[in-house]
Formats: C-alpha cells, sequence, structure tokens
C-alpha cells in the first residue's frame, strides 16, 4: 500500500464526507468483531456510503490507488469473508444503503438494497401478503448483500432453494466503479452469460451488490410443525423420503437434531420446557405450510403412515405458535449452545442426501478414534444433505489445548469422509479467508483456472476483497 493511513482517511473524507468515515480502530469494533472470533485484523478505516453513487465514487478511487475494499453486510458470516485479511484493506459497509425500493405481489418480486436487513425484507413481503423464504438464525442482523455474497441457504432450501435460486437480478458497482444494472423481473432471459448467479455467492471478489430484486412467495395460511423421535441417521432418511413422496414442495422443513444437542440447551437453561415428546437419541423437525384453502392435519396424517412403518418411535405436534417457537429454538440454538460446553470444532459440509448417514457414522467414529471421549454434534438440513457436523471438547478437557492440538487435524479427518462420499467443504457458509488453502486442494484444477480468469477480468487489480476465496491471484 503506497498510501499512508492518514491520506486513505482523508480521501474517503473528501469522497463521501466525514460522517461516514471511520478512521480510529477503536471506533472499528462493530465491523470488525465477526461471531466466531477467529479473524483479528483491523482495517485502515471503515467507510459508510450513504447512495449508490457513493459507492462507486470509493471504488473508482480505490480501483486507482489500488487500495483493497472489503464489502461488508451485518457482519454475521462465519468464514472471514467480511472483515480484513491483511489489515491494509478498507471496510465498505452497505448498512446505509437499506431500503426496500419496491415490492410487487402480483409479480412475486421485491426489489431490496444490500443492507435492508433480513427480517425488515421477510417483514415488507409480509405486509404486501408475500413470503420472503431465506431464514437465517442470524436473520435479525444479517443482511442482503452479505445473504446473496455468501449465497447463504437456510433451513427452507428443501422447498425454496438458496440465496442464488430466490434472486432474480442484482445491481452492482464493479471494481472500476461502473454499475452493472442488472436488476429484472424476468423468470426468462435468455440473452447470454447469467451475471446475477456469477456475482451472487462470489463473497465480494468480482463486484459489490447493491441491490437486488428477490422472488416472493404466497403467504401460507399456517404451518404445521413436529418434534419427530427417531431411532437413527438412518431411520431420519426412510422418514424423509416418506414425507418428501406424500408432501413434495410443501415440505418446507426437515431437520436432523441429536439428543445431546437437547441435553446442553436443558443443563444451560436455554429452553423454558423440552419441546420433544420423550427421550430419543434423534429427533426430525419436520414442517409443512399449509396455504390458503387446504385443511389442516396433513401432517399428523404423514405421522401416522410412520407409525405404521415403523419409522418413528414417538412425536409431538405443535399445538400453538408458543410450540413452534420452542421447537425451532431448539434448533436455532443448536451452534450457539456448543459454547456452553467450552471449545467445539464445527464443520459446515454437504453430501448426497442418501450419503447422511454414512457421513455421521464414519466422521464420528474417526473423530472419535482421533480423541477419545470427544462428543459429536452433528445437525443440520437433512432434507438438503447439509449437516453442520460439529464436535464438543470432551469432558473436563482444557479447551485451549484442544483446539491448538485437535482442530487442525480434526478437519482433515471429516473432510476425508466428506470427499469420499463425493460432498462438499463448503456448504452455505463459503470460502472467505478461512477455507482458501483448502479450496486449493479439493477443487478440479481447471475450475480454479476458470475462476481466476474471472477475477482477473472482472478485477485486474485485485482490490475487491484481496486474498479471500482464492488467495492471491
Amino acid at each position: 500500500m503506497s498510501l499512508t493511513a492518514s491520506e486513505i482517511v482523508s480521501a474517503l473524507t473528501g469522497l463521501v464526507g466525514g460522517a461516514n468515515v471511520i478512521g480510529d480502530s477503536g471506533r472499528m469494533g462493530a465491523w470488525l468483531n465477526e461471531p466466531r472470533k477467529r479473524f483479528h485484523k483491523t482495517a485502515v478505516a471503515v467507510v459508510t456510503p450513504p447512495d449508490i453513487e457513493a459507492v462507486q465514487a470509493v471504488l473508482r478511487w480505490a480501483n486507482d490507488a489500488r487500495v483493497g475494499i472489503i464489502a461488508q453486510g451485518g457482519n454475521t458470516g462465519l468464514v472471514g469473508a467480511q472483515v480484513p485479511l491483511r489489515g491494509d484493506e478498507i471496510i465498505l459497509s452497505l448498512q446505509k444503503l437499506d431500503r426496500v425500493r419496491s415490492v410487487d405481489a402480483a409479480a412475486g418480486v421485491m426489489v431490496a438494497e444490500a443492507g435492508v436487513i433480513l427480517e425488515n425484507a421477510h417483514k415488507a413481503a409480509e405486509e404486501a401478503g408475500m413470503m420472503f423464504p431465506l431464514w437465517l438464525a442470524s436473520q435479525g442482523s444479517a443482511r442482503i448483500g452479505g445473504v446473496l455474497s455468501s449465497n447463504a441457504g437456510g433451513v427452507n432450501v428443501l422447498a425454496y432453494g438458496n440465496a442464488r435460486e430466490l434472486t432474480m437480478g442484482v445491481e452492482a458497482v464493479l471494481a472500476d466503479g461502473r454499475l452493472y444494472r442488472g436488476l429484472n423481473a424476468l423468470k426468462k432471459d435468455n440473452t447470454g452469460y447469467d451475471l446475477k448467479d456469477l456475482l451472487v455467492g462470489a463473497e465480494g471478489t468480482l463486484g459489490i451488490i447493491t441491490a437486488a430484486s428477490l422472488k416472493l412467495f404466497p403467504l401460507p395460511e399456517d404451518h404445521e410443525t413436529a418434534l419427530v423421535n427417531v431411532a437413527s441417521p438412518d431411520a431420519a432418511l426412510d422418514l424423509f423420503q416418506l414425507m418428501r413422496q406424500r408432501f413434495g414442495a410443501r415440505l418446507n422443513a426437515f431437520e436432523l437434531i441429536p439428543r445431546i444437542g437437547l441435553d446442553i440447551q436443558l443443563r444451560h437453561g436455554m429452553l423454558d420446557a423440552d419441546p420433544t415428546a420423550s427421550a430419543s437419541p434423534w429427533y426430525a423437525l419436520i414442517e409443512l405450510t399449509r396455504m390458503p384453502g387446504t385443511a389442516p392435519g396433513a401432517l399428523q396424517s404423514g405421522l401416522e403412515a410412520a407409525f405404521e412403518e415403523e419409522l418413528v418411535a414417538d412425536a409431538v405436534l405443535a399445538e400453538s405458535l408458543a410450540d413452534r417457537t420452542r421447537m425451532w429454538a431448539f434448533r436455532e440454538q443448536m451452534s450457539e449452545c456448543q459454547s456452553r460446553e467450552g471449545a467445539s470444532i464445527k464443520h459446515d459440509v454437504s453430501v448426497p442426501i442418501a450419503a447422511v448417514p454414512r457421513l455421521i457414522a464414519e466422521g464420528s467414529a474417526a473423530a472419535e478414534k482421533l480423541v477419545p471421549g470427544i462428543r459429536p454434534v452433528p445437525f443440520g438440513h437433512m432434507g438438503d444433505g447439509n449437516i453442520h457436523f460439529n464436535f464438543s471438547m470432551p469432558v473436563g478437557a482444557d479447551p485451549k489445548a484442544f483446539m491448538a492440538q485437535y482442530d487442525e487435524a480434526m478437519h482433515g479427518v471429516i473432510y476425508e469422509v466428506v470427499l469420499k462420499l463425493g460432498g462438499s467443504v463448503s456448504a452455505e457458509h463459503g470460502i472467505g479467508q478461512l477455507k482458501v488453502d483448502l479450496l486449493r486442494q479439493v477443487k478440479d484444477p481447471v475450475a480454479l483456472e476458470m475462476m481466476r480468469a474471472i477475477k482477473t477480468a472482472l478485477d485486474p487489480r485485485g482490490i475487491l476483497n484481496p486474498g479471500k476465496m482464492l488467495g492471491p491471484v
């Protein structure tokens, strides 16, 4: 970096005004302190442009000055894509671009700026009698730009797809400040490369998404939700296949949760009551959407069929909003609850759905062989093959010693199983700075060459999220 920090702050202040620039590292905490607390570099400055033109001005200047720019939404990412890698970058926060520009219920489209908090996008859709079905545990702070840049998944991927599938078009500022005006509401547009799909999931390495046109769906009349006792992941797979055959697209969630997660949450007072019917080694959280004009009771009927086929041992249906909220709290607190038990090693992986039981069995056995007493806590989206394969340290272990000795080794053990089963080492959290080396090891070399060529074409000076995803290009 040829410019000093004070010169960068001065230049940014001249471009967007002092109220939109933070140069004091002591005031950058909200932008630097990411959820996993794994990345600790500071930034030269944080800039919060108030409009699209300001974003363009910052990018034009940064490209000329060869200063790295990190786009940031709600700072909820788990792989470090949204925070500094080197310490000489600028964080460009999209938080002030927070308008829902339009909601067209008839067309099923909402145009939202990158800084719109996901929960506010839900509310805007619901006010129009529609639904934006991307649901995350961090929806109260995650922002649309970050959600799209990481191609986030969530609990409704089974029925509605991930962020890329829910995006119809994007508006984005390129590295040299040009504005790509790709917002559209067309279900069919066969006019060349799909640039939207290129930018969604690129983690801010190819352009900075400033707005998107998002798919909306009719608002369900209600949901039917149940927590079901299953003997094993194999039994859960059989149950999932039965539910999918009976309900098709109405089956919007099928989450697998181990008993250890319930024990931890009850032990630490994270649930006001046990949401399950009875003790079981595994649970499946199942949810159907009930559209207007359809009679209730479909899930109960489906579970009765499952009982007849001896796929389930017990179940409880949500009879109120409080019941449903408690069931989902049990699922959504699975990652958080592990912090109450000390250190944990986490993996966001996916395999073909039919291979989920093998992943859990073989991965757990390999981990327990490496670390006697380790506690496997695999949970997640059984319906799309995305399992958050986490491990809590053995009871009584020293957290720092556990992480120092086993963090890297455990990843190697689990990724070996994942790759053997034809899976992915990053299902929905992305690459960021955490998995750069891993991507080089597992990605097809030709695919990597293509990705680098695209990066070079769109960001020849390498200013956009430098070092992330592909590493130095």
